[in-house]
């Protein structure tokens, strides 16, 4: 049965590509697979971690019964130890926006869909050995301390509380010599121009999403996330990009008798909002032009109404 949309959304444009934004846990997958089944689309994933086959439950990839109603793609297509970054994403969905109808790319990575709609900056990719020593600086020094090693400029500029940007940051100034913000001031054309997509961001603030992101973890729980950590624990990799899962380092840690379970739920809880957090701040700033949806009102009886940010 399709949920209620929104009027906007039912009037979608075939030939356009709908973009979905929102913070984990805030609905935006469920709008997406309604889109998609109302209107014969695919759903395509712009999350980070979910790329990565090993930890679909913890990282909330769609069930099947999800796949059975529209067409899923770049969910769990890479090695849990492969590496990827917002290039190789843009080069994967750069066919799939030709289909027709266009398809709905939903996630909660920003810095995936604002290069979608924006360009990107043709940035080296990080050594390997690189990145190993930049995790065991942050792990050693702190991520504080990492940030007073960045420039000024890109000090200024970034997220300061987003460990993975921090360290992203810090591997490219000490690769190339150059700061992360100089390279991405010679950014190149956008993949899809705003003006031939639709644009939504989902609203939901931290007294909706809590209680949300408490109840998904048990429910992970429940589903098989622990199972994940068991198959995964004999080729457990600190350094892979997968093993960034919220939840997974700790869950690896309870099957090493290292945490009890409840310690487990609590660290991830926690983690989730404050990822939720920085979602919400890269959306506020970036995403200002989208057309903005109630998370509430999205997951209630019916989509009662949008707006556009001022």
């Amino acid at each position: 049965m399709t949920r209620n949309l929104p009027p906007s959304c039912s009037t979608f444009s075939p030939d356009r590509p709908v973009l979905i934004a929102g913070p984990t846990a805030s609905g935006k997958s469920s709008l997406a697979l309604a889109i998609a089944q109302e209107q014969g689309r695919a759903v395509v994933n712009a999350d980070a971690l979910q790329v990565f086959a090993g930890w679909p439950v913890l990282t909330a990839q769609p069930p099947q019964e999800d796949y059975d109603i529209a067409e899923h793609l770049l969910y769990g297509h890479l090695p849990f130890d492969a590496s990827y970054s917002v290039g190789d994403w843009l080069r994967d969905v750069t066919p799939l926006l030709m289909r027709r109808p266009a398809p709905v790319v939903v996630g909660g990575t920003g810095l995936y869909l604002s290069a979608l709609t924006e360009g990107l900056a043709e940035i080296p990719a990080t050594n390997p050995d690189l990145r190993l020593v930049a995790t065991n600086r942050r792990a050693e020094i702190g991520l504080e301390a990492l940030v007073n090693e960045l420039d000024i400029a890109t000090r200024d500029r970034i997220d300061t509380q987003n460990p993975m940007r921090v360290q992203r940051a810090w591997e490219v100034l000490q690769q190339t010599g150059k700061g992360l913000v100089d390279w991405q001031s010679n950014t190149g054309p956008a993949l899809l121009s705003p003006g031939d997509a639709h644009l939504i961001q989902i609203a939901a603030p931290p007294a909706f999403l809590t209680p949300r992101i408490a109840a998904r973890f048990d429910k992970m729980m429940s589903g098989g996330a622990l199972e994940e950590a068991r198959a995964m624990l004999p080729v457990w990799n600190s350094t892979h990009q997968s093993a960034r899962a919220i939840g997974a380092a700790d869950l690896i840690a309870l099957l090493r008798d290292e945490v009890s379970e409840s310690q487990v739920i609590e660290r991830a809880v926690v983690a989730t909002r404050q990822y939720a957090k920085r979602q919400r701040t890269w959306f506020r700033r970036r995403m200002q032009h989208w057309t903005v949806l109630d998370a509430a009102a999205l997951c209630g009886d019916s989509v009662q109404h949008t707006r556009k940010r001022p």
